[in-house]
Formats: C-alpha cells, structure tokens, sequence
C-alpha cells in the first residue's frame, strides 16, 4: 500500500535546508495576492508546485507575484526544475515570461531548461491560469540540447535516468515544405524517438505524454491516425490479446502554441538497464474503454515505483463509459461527477485517492463550469485540490469537463 506525502507546506520563515521542510497542514503561501501556490515533496526531495490564479488579476501582476515565489522555492530547496509548464493566454505570453526572467535572475537562478507555455484561457478571460512545475534536487540534472537548443532536462536517481521533453513540434525549418497536420504530427514523435535514441534510449521508453492541440476538434481522428500508425512503427501498439501494455499514459487537449505548431509535445521518459530502471505499470481503467480499443493510443494511467515510493500519472480523463461512450451529454455536473468517480477508481488500484493528487490540470469546455467543478470538488473534500483550471476543448464536441493529474506516492 502506498500513501501520498502531505501536500500543501507551510510558508513560513524557515532557513534554507538540504531536507525539504516538514510538511505541515494549511496553504502553502498566504492567498493575499491573487495568486495560490500548492508544494507537495516526494520523499525523495523532488517537488510538484503548483501556482493558480483563481481570480481576475493582470497578467504581469500574477507572473510578478506567482514567479517571485516559485523562484524563492527553488533558490531556498536548492532545486532544479525539470518541467515547466504556463497556462496562459497567447496575448500574455511576452509579459509573463518577461517576469519570470526577472524574478530567476533576482534569486540568482540561472534558467536554461525549455519551457512549455499553451494558450489555457482562465476562466475569467485574459491572462494567466497557473504554472506546473516539476523539480528535483540541484546538481542532479543537465540540460538536453537539440541542436544547440534546450529541449528537455534529465536526471539521475537510484541508477535509472529521468527525462523530460518539453515544445516538440513537427514545424519544419526548411523552405518550401508542405507544413500539413498529419506530417507535423509524425515529425514531431519522429523527432521525439531521435532525441531519446541520441541519448541512450527510445520511444519505447517513454511513460507519459501531454499533447497540445490546435483547433483539436477539426482533426483529432486525423492525429489519432498518424500517432497510431507511427507507434505501430516503434513497436508499442497493441496486438490481438497482448496484456503486456506499452503505450504511455497521455493527455489529448486543445492547447494553441505561439509557434502556429499543430502540435505540441511533452512527454516523461525512464532510460537504464532493467536491473537499475524502476518499474513502470501502464494501466487500465475498469470502468473504462481502453483509449486504444476506439484509436487513441494511451493507457489510462502509469505507474513509475522507486524505492522510496512512486509517481502515479493519470492520463486526461472525462466522462467515458466501459464501450468508449460519452456519458451525461449536456449534463456538465453529470459528466464532472463521473469523471471523478472514474478518476477514483483508477486511482484505488495502487492505494490512491483524489485527496493525493499533487498537481492537476482541469479543462472545461465553458468558464461557468470551473464554478461547479469547485463546488463538486469542496463537496468532495477537495477544496484545496492542487490545479490549474483553464477554458479548453476536450477531444469530442460533447465532453465538458477533463482532468489530469500527478500523485507523489510514498511507500508505509
């Protein structure tokens, strides 16, 4: 049986210190400023932080506030991040990465890693939604560079090696290509799978992907197709009867890029021998089609156990029954009560619950929806559940609601 580390630490004047703080009950900063800001350890000393504007702020103002604390915790835990991700309008994008870069360089933190920043409108209109990031202790990473550009981060723990990519896209250099969807598409995994050959591994090895798509709704079959028929090639799709399931967990959503990609792509990989590399269980949801069984190649969730615990991934999940149907259609208090019961019960297979979520992503198709899911959330005893909430289509026309999330997992 596992069980999560406390979430949300207390900010308070502690000093610096080699072992994360003692996690303690209550907000992790003071909601004084627009902005929440949720850490939860890992008994490893990684992080998941999650800052969220809940309220109208401008978005300079919420970069200023969110991206002050978040470089004092990485200065003070003496951590390196590994995954950032900005959920924001395209309009604000300038302004918010111009704060974050004063607020590194004021705590002295030289910021080198990709960062990840997809249009995810909040729920009041303009702005910024929330940052999610993912950091480990310092001197344990490096930076991936694909030529000469930062494309990812890895790092080392009990003999395996961690990688994230981060802003992979298909778009092409050259002049005079035709730059369609489907060709970005398989550029895009194609690339993936060569930067992790280049350093020791493979698309084989990837657990989980985020996938960040343009106007999702106009082509997601036609993305389903190229993403099937390319792991096909890397060898990962599921045959007939096979119960060895290789397929990363995965998040499908309408995510806009400043680049004008099709698509873009994060994924978490684990390269190393197999008597050093942890031990990785993609899953199925009980309650679930799997995703693959209608043509979208992904297992419902991931498990990656360590020795003192593990990293539990849950895919982007909605309202989806056993025959891979839409359920409560038009019933967004249906569909976001059933997504979370679905979450539940996958969650329930490694000794989980929602309540041991550390960071989560929620879409929602309509930004009066964000206002029920906190009222269903708080009714469900998770008022201060770790997310950033922001206006995005889901895959199909008629879901409203999606949900992933990270759990940190820490063995008795």
């Amino acid at each position: 049986m596992y069980h999560q580390l406390d979430t949300c630490i207390a900010w308070h004047d502690r000093q610096c210190a080699d072992e994360p703080p003692v996690p303690l009950p209550g907000p992790a900063f003071p909601r004084n400023l627009g902005t929440d800001i949720s850490l939860t350890w890992s008994a490893a000393g990684e992080l998941f932080l999650v800052a969220s504007v809940p309220a109208p702020l401008e978005a300079r103002h919420a970069a200023a506030d969110a991206y002050g604390r978040i470089a004092e915790t990485i200065r003070k835990h003496r951590l390196a991040i590994v995954h950032e991700r900005i959920f924001a309008s395209l309009s604000a994008e300038a302004a918010i990465m111009a704060e974050r870069s004063q607020a590194f360089l004021a705590h002295g933190i030289l910021s080198v890693a990709p960062v990840t920043c997809i249009q995810g409108h909040p729920t009041w209109g303009e702005g910024l939604a929330g940052v999610i990031i993912y950091a480990v202790p310092a001197g344990e990473s490096r930076t991936i560079l694909d030529d000469g550009i930062p494309c990812g981060r890895a790092w080392r723990s009990n003999g395996a090696e961690f990688f994230i990519l981060q802003n992979i896209t298909g778009l092409h250099d050259g002049p005079g290509e035709q730059e369609s969807r489907s060709l970005q598409i398989r550029r895009m995994l194609e690339s993936a799978d060569r930067i992790l050959r280049e350093q020791g591994g493979s698309y084989r090895d990837v657990v989980r992907t985020w996938f960040y798509l343009d106007r999702i709704l106009e082509w997601y079959p036609e993305f389903n197709k190229v993403r099937n028929e390319t792991y096909g090639e890397f060898g990962i799709m599921p045959g007939p009867g096979d119960g060895n399931l290789l397929l990363p967990a995965s998040t499908g959503i309408r995510g806009d890029a400043s680049t004008g990609a099709a698509a873009t792509m994060d994924l978490f990989a684990v390269i190393g021998a197999p008597s050093s590399r942890p031990a990785v269980t993609q899953l199925t949801n009980r309650g679930q089609l799997d995703a693959f069984r209608y043509d979208a190649a992904f297992s419902r969730g991931a498990l990656i156990q360590v020795a003192s615990g593990a990293v539990f991934q849950l895919s982007g999940t909605a309202a989806i029954d056993e025959r891979g149907k839409s359920l409560f259609i038009g019933d967004i208090r249906g569909q976001i009560t059933c997504t979370l019961d679905k979450t539940e019960a996958l969650m329930a297979q490694v000794g989980v619950c929602l309540r041991d979520i550390a960071a989560a992503t929620v879409f929602v198709k309509r930004p009066e929806y964000a206002y029920i899911f906190r009222e269903i959330a708080a009714e469900r005893g998770l008022a201060n559940l770790p997310a950033v909430c922001i206006v995005a289509d889901v895959c199909r026309e008629e879901l409203l609601f999606e949900i992933d999330a990270e759990a940190v997992i820490t063995k008795n």
